[in-house]
């Protein structure tokens, strides 16, 4: 979306007509309609890329008119802050689901996330992130987002994670590894750099790096893994403490 074409003037609205249904159904066919022109934000992105994703395309994905999109969004540069806000929010949300058990199973966190970034959600978010390399207004908006993402997502991870507190080098290593990974795979996979015969075994080998970083268990499980050959230990994280 070049963001510079698509300024579009706020228009006056109407009054308000008698008889209406009230302030809170009022608000929630406007969550609706938002929640509407971003999942058509999300396919136009993955249909014709960002510079091919105009606001007129959008409308039309959204199945309303230029006008009514007009009174959600005045111009390119919100729809599009706010689809990246919310591209964040479902990476949050899928994040919580997969960590949120009381035993965390490497295999289990590692294919949640790979599913994940076969969605296209993550096809628009890299659509995003290669476009703002050399679009400066792109990048004006991504950044921010993308360092308040960063902050949250972290500050959800030592929640989900307290039995990793005692080895935060390692967390950091474990998650930036199973990100850079994951991640990079689903790109290769897109562009036709992966064969999909390559995908498991990866996945089974990133489970294994992941596994080897988790912290020792307290007690006699801590001795017992500390004695096994790496490739024995069971693939799991260790149970939370209770608090």
């Amino acid at each position: 979306m070049a963001l510079s074409r698509t300024r579009i003037a706020r228009p006056v609205r109407p009054p308000r007509p008698a008889g209406d249904k009230g302030p809170q159904l009022q608000a929630a066919k406007a969550a609706q309609t938002r929640a509407r022109l971003i999942d058509a934000t999300v396919r136009c992105l993955v249909k014709y890329g960002y510079a091919n994703t105009t606001t007129p395309k959008v409308a039309e994905e959204a199945g309303l008119s230029r006008g009514a999109m007009m009174h959600h969004f005045e111009n390119g540069t919100s729809l599009i802050k706010s689809t990246i806000a919310e591209l964040h929010e479902k990476r949050l949300r899928a994040f919580r689901r997969a960590a949120d058990k009381p035993v965390h199973e490497v295999t289990d966190l590692v294919e949640t996330y790979w599913r994940q970034l076969q969605k296209p959600a993550f096809i628009a978010f890299h659509e995003l992130a290669v476009a703002a390399r050399t679009d400066s207004e792109l990048a004006s908006i991504l950044k921010p987002l993308q360092d308040e993402f960063s902050e949250k997502f972290n500050a959800q991870a030592e929640q989900l994670f307290p039995e990793w507190a005692s080895s935060p080098d390692n967390f950091a290593l474990a998650m930036t590894l199973s990100q850079t990974i994951l991640e990079g795979m689903a790109i290769s996979l897109q562009t036709g750099a992966m064969v999909a015969e390559k995908v498991e075994p990866m996945l089974r080998h990133l489970e294994r790096q992941i596994a080897a970083l988790v912290p020792a268990a307290e007690g006699a499980d801590a001795g017992a893994q500390a004695s096994e050959p790496e490739a024995a230990r069971p693939q799991r994280m260790p149970r939370r403490k209770s608090s």
